[in-house]
């Protein structure tokens, strides 16, 4: 979920900061412009006032006060180009020039300043002129500011300046606005890792949690101390929708249990009053024996439901376990009457592999499993018990030659009191596999079935290698 949420959220954020940067880097380029052309309206206005009195060419130019006027105009501008390199001009009406710099500098007649200079012509100081860019290697800034005398526009004072320096303060803005943003962008980034790692723990938890029960580990609950509300709120339902289950499961495993040992002592005192009412019958009574059988089948029956309701009801107790070796050793245990039915029961596999499990319950599960294999595998055939390391699990194999299963019958192999149809005739009650599952499942263990090819069947217990959780 933080993969889907994450990419979202870091999306909107850089969304907000590129709608935000973007104009703040337009503002700051035009800030920088503003304060060039402001600087140069006023070097124009004050090249203006020295203009003021040095642009009557239709006097003779006799006095000695004009020539010397005119000389400081053309100074000062000699003077302005050698410290700022910024061409600079006074121009009559008819673009003729009164004093420029450098030398022989002509007004633009296209362009922006050429529209400067029709402003000025008109009264009007220059307006902004075109945005510089810093990319803009070519632009340049051209000023015009009129000279007024005696209410007309008599000459024109134009500054045209490069715009090196400008360009280079507003990408020194720029980094600044982007180094801004990309810190901006870390905090958000952090922000939201921290963001959604408080409002998700608690659904990691609540996932844990519910794959802990529905694995049997119905002690499982959910801390509701963090995140949202609304989360802490589903946490605490989901403690009280655990506990309740496992009332319930209680109840249940408590019911089979007790009425498994309750029926023990009546069933125990009908076999009893049978095989008394056998003593006064014929030898070989067809109907006393059918009774005798049910009842014997009815007591593994009971004995199985208890064993049952024991399997769910108990904790595991892992240990460290050599699962090879406690693998050999169910096999030499049950080879005697594997070689009494004429079954061949080999081990194959690694000599030691270990991982975690419960030896009782697991052994027990073997010897359900293993007895349950050579039932059904006729006389001559094999029943293999293989150990292989799987990953993060130990995988024991047992694999029979009997007459196997079919898909369907595959889907149901394990449930309580079912047995196929096709093998009622022999003894069992149905539940072998079932306690077999309930006491692996307490260890983390998992139970799976499959064909056996060329025919019967495979059964596979998993075994996992890593320490559980807080072992």
């Amino acid at each position: 979920m933080r993969t889907r949420l994450l990419p979202l959220l870091i999306v909107l954020l850089a969304g907000v900061l590129l709608a935000l940067g973007v104009p703040l880097a337009v503002i700051t380029a035009g800030v920088e412009q503003q304060k060039v052309v402001i600087d140069r309206i006023d070097d124009a206005a004050r090249f203006a006032s020295l203009a003021q009195f040095v642009t009557d060419r239709s006097a003779a130019k006799t006095s000695g006060d004009e020539d010397e006027r005119s000389a400081t105009l053309a100074a000062e501008l000699a003077r302005y180009h050698d410290l700022y390199s910024i061409r600079a001009g006074v121009f009559h009406r008819d673009r003729t020039p009164m004093a420029v710099a450098p030398h022989g500098w002509p007004v633009a007649r296209d362009g922006t300043g050429a529209q400067a200079f029709k402003e000025a012509l008109a009264g009007y100081r220059s307006h902004d002129p075109d945005q510089i860019w810093p990319w803009d290697d070519t632009g340049r800034i051209p000023v015009a500011s009129p000279v007024i005398r005696d209410g007309d526009v008599v000459a024109v004072v134009v500054t045209d300046s490069p715009t090196g320096q400008l360009r280079h303060r507003i990408l020194r803005g720029w980094l600044l606005i982007a180094a801004g943003e990309c810190a901006a962008m870390l905090a958000a980034v952090a922000a939201a890792f921290r963001l959604t790692g408080w409002v998700l723990r608690p659904v990691r938890v609540l996932d844990a949690a519910s794959h802990d029960i529905a694995t049997g580990r119905m002690k499982s609950r959910v801390a509701a101390t963090a995140g949202p509300p609304e989360l802490r709120r589903l946490a605490r339902s989901f403690n009280e929708m655990a506990d309740h289950v496992e009332d319930v499961l209680e109840q249940q495993r408590a019911f089979v249990a007790d009425a498994s040992h309750q029926l023990r002592n009546p069933l125990s005192a009908l076999l009893l009053r049978i095989e008394l009412l056998a003593l006064e019958l014929p030898e070989g009574n067809a109907e006393i024996a059918s009774v005798r059988t049910e009842g014997k089948r009815l007591a593994r029956v009971l004995d199985d439901l208890l064993g049952l309701a024991l399997a769910e009801h108990a904790a595991a107790d892992l240990q460290l376990t050599d699962i090879a070796a406690l693998a050999a050793e169910r096999v030499g245990s049950w080879r005697p009457l594997a070689d009494d039915k004429g079954v061949r029961l080999t081990y194959e596999g690694h000599a030691a592999v270990t991982g975690w499990a419960d030896p009782v319950a697991l052994s027990s599960a073997l010897d359900a499993i293993v007895d349950n294999a050579l039932k059904f595998t006729p006389p001559g055939g094999p029943v293999t018990v293989s150990v292989t390391p799987r990953g993060h699990g130990v995988r024991i194999t047992v694999a029979d030659s009997g007459p196997g299963l079919a898909d369907d019958e595959l889907a149901r192999i394990g449930d309580r009191f079912w047995r196929s149809g096709r093998h009622q005739n022999v003894s069992g009650s149905g539940l072998g596999l079932s306690i077999s599952r309930a006491l692996l499942a307490a260890g983390g263990a998992t139970l799976r079935f499959a064909p056996h090819v060329p025919h019967g069947l495979q059964v596979r217990v998993t075994v996992p290698r890593n320490a559980p959780h807080g072992g």
